[in-house]
């Protein structure tokens, strides 16, 4: 039977190699892909003039369509897989939390239409995606632009589901 911090050693290692393995298939392919580098969230808040905040509550939020991060882009693939063996540490806490069961506070996301950016929780984001978790606590700010859609006429721009 493998040790609990053995495992998460191997499962940071798996982390890491998938990321390194990823961007060298794109390299070679010369193509992009969905988890290439993590889209900027202040060019793309700047494109869409999202300037309005609206604090939305704790909702829950698919992994999937976090598709990057407010301050830790260069640490993470667009998949959030760890970029850097310096994320080890804390990676790992999470991860370890993650295989005890612990119940960690929601991450902080804000909403760009409909994809999500990381305020704070990478390293929760990034394991809970390593272990393919359908859904995640989320604490969401929406940044709207000035040519959003009223609250009243459209639900497309609203998260998937309230947290209870």
């Amino acid at each position: 039977m493998i040790d609990l911090n053995e495992e998460v050693d191997r499962d940071f290692g798996r982390a890491l190699r998938r990321a390194w393995w990823r961007r060298l298939r794109l390299l070679l392919r010369r193509e992009p892909s969905a988890c290439g580098a993590s889209p900027s969230f202040d060019e793309m808040k700047g494109t869409l003039q999202a300037y309005n905040r609206v604090r939305l509550g704790i909702w829950v939020v698919d992994p999937e369509k976090i598709v990057g991060s407010v301050g830790r882009r260069k640490d993470f693939d667009g998949c959030f897989m760890p970029l850097r063996a310096a994320a080890a540490t804390r990676w790992k806490r999470v991860d370890l939390a993650f295989h005890q069961d612990t119940v960690l506070p929601p991450v902080s996301l804000y909403k760009l239409g409909d994809a999500y950016f990381v305020e704070d929780g990478n390293h929760r984001v990034s394991v809970a995606r390593f272990h393919g978790v359908p859904a995640l606590d989320a604490d969401v700010t929406e940044l709207q632009t000035a040519r959003v859609e009223s609250r009243d006429n459209g639900r497309a721009n609203e998260p998937e589901t309230r947290a209870a």
